[in-house]
């Protein structure tokens, strides 16, 4: 069976452009010996892998092979992960191919070039589609539009025995994290995945070298990730506000945007530089401005505040450098600005609080760019952030929000899964939830629902439950909202930007 399912590969890498037909030999070769097989039976006519289920039973086989003959040396996931990676190496095309490629179409179109190179991290299987077709995902309806819902399943969980054995290895700096120009091609390890089925395109940014890569776990079409060449802590400044316009003239069809540079507000990778961005239209991206303003000096560039939970400030004109100018005035003012009326400290004890979550786009050929006010202060009563996640939602989500889930997208915990399996019996079964252990930490919550409702039962209970779930979230991005959705809160706004225009 391993010779078929060999056969399976090199043709699926064939009929997906990652190999010419030339390459049969040489890559079925190439195979042998990793599975350390000296010889090999053509099994003649094969199924076709032609779906990302298809790829995941092929590699199964291989794997399970491999594991046979001791070639994994354990049934972990991530050394399963770290050997088919490797397996779907030998049908890549070196870098410097897919590069020419997607800048040769780029000269056609830059949405050609990158339809070509995300098409080719799914066959890679550098996007395993299989994984992420698992998450669970659903829209819910809100008074601030349609919110995206997902129960992220894509990652693997690292079992107890590769946490332990993580922690016998002598750590290496190399790469210095995840998101280094080095970890193309690299093999990986336990405490690092593996990455020699990624394919990186380098790209100008500023005149400094960066590079374009997708998402491993794409939470949206295109996810992308634009990252510094260079390993430099991230930055909400100017610059940045310049190198996000200068992505998007680039890659028109892309929004961009980026975590804040704080902890707790921050929710990403601080360490090294980056942005991310994709082809999608988030909910917030569509929430009208409902108070406009007028900055100012720049009259020129339309700005407003946005009917979203979160505290956010909308430019937009024809000229992104006005738009820049204007931004790092708001910046500016903001790093420095305090209302302890509305509980807005700049700094406490020497550490700032303030700072952006900023993203760009380009709407019907003008530039725009949203600006979320962020703090990251903490209080007695919340000491992991006042504006952050409440301990009341914690039993949903307790993870900061990033720049994903203030465009309005609930990245949620995979124990949420089976929670909810279990809760949603528990409600059928109209058992006492308190009593149960597992799922004792959501009972305050159905409490809180079940009046809305009469007839609970299979029919709705699943819909219920989502859309409950999504109206936690929208009151957890009503937490990180600075400036809350009331009279003293549209009062406090509009003195922000009263002070900003005394400062611009």
């Amino acid at each position: 069976m391993i010779h078929t399912y060999i056969k399976q590969l090199v043709e699926y890498g064939i009929d997906n452009g990652l190999l010419e037909p030339c390459d049969r030999i040489y890559t079925t070769n190439i195979l042998l010996d990793m599975l350390k097989m000296d010889a090999y039976e053509d099994p003649g006519e094969v199924k076709k892998i032609e779906t990302p289920s298809d790829l995941e039973e092929t590699l199964k086989g291989v794997l399970d092979y491999a594991l046979e003959k001791n070639i994994i040396e354990e049934d972990s996931v991530v050394l399963k992960d770290l050997f088919d990676t490797k397996i779907m190496n030998a049908l890549m095309p070196r870098p410097g191919e897919v590069i020419g490629a997607f800048w040769e179409k780029y000269e056609k179109s830059p949405k050609e070039a990158t339809d070509y190179y995300y098409h080719l991290s799914k066959v890679s299987d550098y996007i395993r589609t299989y994984r992420i077709e698992r998450d669970k995902k659903w829209v819910v309806s809100t008074e601030y539009g349609d919110i995206d819902i997902t129960i992220n399943l894509s990652k693997p969980e690292k079992d107890p025995k590769m946490i332990a054995l993580a922690g016998t290895m002598k750590s290496s700096s190399y790469p210095k994290c995840q998101l280094c120009m080095e970890n193309e091609g690299y093999a990986g390890r336990i405490n690092h995945p593996a990455r020699e089925n990624h394919r990186i395109i380098p790209i100008e940014i500023q005149g400094k070298k960066w590079g374009f890569q997708y998402s491993p776990y794409v939470y949206y079409n295109e996810h992308c990730i634009v990252f510094n060449g260079e390993h430099v802590p991230m930055a909400i400044n100017r610059a940045a506000f310049e190198k996000m316009f200068d992505f998007i003239r680039q890659f028109p069809h892309y929004f961009v945007g980026s975590n804040a540079d704080l902890p707790i507000v921050g929710g990403s990778i601080l360490s090294h530089d980056h942005f991310q961005g994709g082809n999608y239209t988030f909910a917030m991206a569509k929430a009208p401005v409902e108070q406009e303003v007028v900055l100012k000096g720049f009259e020129d560039v339309k700005a407003g505040i946005v009917k979203w939970p979160m505290s956010v400030i909308r430019l937009n004109g024809e000229d992104s450098g006005r738009i820049i100018e204007l931004a790092d005035r708001i910046l500016h003012a903001w790093r420095g600005y305090s209302d302890e009326a509305a509980f807005i400290f700049a700094e406490t004890d020497g550490e700032p609080h303030n700072t952006i979550t900023p993203i760009a786009r380009i709407r019907e050929e003008r530039y725009e760019l949203d600006l979320v006010l962020r703090n990251n202060i903490t209080t007695k009563e919340h000491p992991l952030g006042l504006y952050h996640p409440w301990e009341e939602f914690h039993h949903i989500k307790k993870e900061n929000i990033g720049l994903i889930e203030v465009m309005g997208l609930a990245v949620l915990p995979a124990r949420l899964k089976d929670e909810m399996e279990e809760l949603k019996a528990a409600i059928l079964d109209k058992k006492d939830i308190k009593s149960v252990e597992s799922i004792a930490k959501h009972a305050r919550w159905v409490d809180s629902f079940m009046g809305k409702y009469g007839m609970v039962d299979e029919s709705n209970v699943d819909e219920i439950l989502q859309n409950e779930i999504g109206e936690v979230f929208k009151k957890i991005l009503e937490c990180a909202g600075v400036y809350k959705r009331t009279e003293a809160g549209k009062e406090a706004f509009e003195k922000f930007i009263r002070y900003v225009n005394g400062n611009i």
